[in-house]
């Protein structure tokens, strides 16, 4: 009898013994399966009863009497079930580290990228740490310089002629940038929603950014001669009398920002018109539904949507403005009675005129300066991302 239900326990005693009752009820001929996975390597029913349940891989209450872990076979062990388990990937988390075929293909990246970097490096950093230091210097033509500190920067504050030149400026700033980027978003949503000859009007609007600087200002100059020029010919078709529009100091400035935005608008163009293309026309067709009107969909869906790409026109044309001088030099020479006198030309006079390089380089100083706290103000005020 007790050979007969250890052989029932066991699965049989010989080739010729038939197969145990599963339906007897017998806990561990349910528990331990022949075919099931998982099962404890060499532990027998006496020494565990019951111990292995229904799933495989899973132990019920433990592992058994006089078992050790490793005995246990397709049972995962988690990493925290020691307390001086190593996390995966080895000591110290190695697995987030970079592979070699990864390391070798940034060094590939980086070694293309290199020469660029030199240049950028040797032609841009190298030039405006020159220019730092020769602003704290009395450096002359002759090569012969001396060390004077922040005297450059002391009689830069005290020259009315820096100050009127920055006002031209400010000026000149303020009535540029709001027209070129007017310009170009109005055009940038007229050629995103245009079907017919796209391409062709958007070269088109894009060719006098391409045209020489100078090139334009002499045009420029000529459409407003006062005798000859286009645009007092067309008045005087209209009954009015010739406007002098580069001797007149109140237009001047004006007449200049119209021939530079004129100029100048097609780049801000294509980067407003690239931005316009990738809004999601589902969110303008939402609105719609909606019932808003063509206006409260450009004012309240495209515009905040478009805010990035407004911030960096906006940067690059405020710099673009801060650094005029070529149409100035060009159609006024910096007059009439100095209205149109830059702050760049103030440098270019002090530098290439009176040969007075470390002053020249104080107020090249300064105007980087006043740029980048320009544009940190306009990063404030407009590219800030909303929460």
């Amino acid at each position: 009898m007790a050979s007969t239900a250890a052989e029932s326990r066991t699965g049989g005693s010989g080739a010729g013994a038939p197969p145990a009752d599963r339906s007897a009820g017998s806990p561990t001929s349910e528990a331990v399966p022949a075919a099931v996975p998982g099962a404890l390597a060499g532990a027998t029913p006496e020494a565990a009863p019951g111990a292995v349940a229904g799933a495989p891989g899973t132990v019920a209450d433990g592992l058994p009497a006089g078992l050790s872990p490793g005995t246990v076979t397709g049972v995962a062990t988690p990493p925290d079930a020691s307390p001086g388990a190593a996390p995966p990937g080895g000591p110290g988390g190695s697995g987030r580290r970079r592979s070699p075929a990864r390391r070798r293909e940034a060094l590939v990246g980086l070694a293309f990228v290199a020469p660029m970097l030199v240049l950028f490096l040797v032609f841009r950093f190298g030039p405006t740490l020159g220019a730092a230091f020769l602003s704290l210097t009395d450096y002359r033509l002759s090569g012969e310089w001396t060390f004077i500190g922040a005297g450059n920067y002391t009689r830069l504050l005290s020259d009315d002629l820096f100050w009127e030149s920055l006002g031209v400026t400010a000026v000149y700033t303020a009535l540029y940038v709001p027209m070129t980027v007017l310009l170009a978003l109005g055009t940038a949503v007229l050629l995103h929603r245009t079907l017919w000859l796209r391409g062709f009007f958007r070269g088109l609007f894009f060719l006098p950014y391409v045209t020489s600087i100078v090139l334009a200002a002499v045009i420029w100059k000529w459409i407003y001669e006062v005798e000859d020029g286009l645009l007092n010919a067309a008045l005087g078709v209209l009954g009015t009398g010739p406007v002098d529009f580069l001797g007149d100091e109140s237009l001047v400035l004006p007449s200049i920002a119209a021939a530079s935005a004129w100029k100048g608008f097609g780049y801000s163009m294509l980067i407003l018109l690239a931005g316009l293309q990738s809004i999601p026309r589902e969110v303008s067709e939402a609105a719609t539904i909606d019932g808003a009107s063509a206006w409260q969909r450009f004012r309240w869906v495209t515009l905040p949507l478009l805010r990035p790409v407004l911030f960096f026109v906006l940067v690059i044309e405020a710099i673009q403005a801060f650094q005029v001088f070529d149409a100035m030099y060009v159609m006024t020479a910096g007059g009439p009675v100095r209205a149109s006198y830059s702050l760049v030309y103030f440098l270019y006079d002090s530098g290439f005129k009176f040969f007075d390089f470390g002053y020249a380089s104080a107020v090249g100083l300064v105007l980087f300066l006043i740029v980048l706290v320009f544009s940190l103000i306009q990063r404030r005020l407009i590219g800030r991302e909303e929460d």
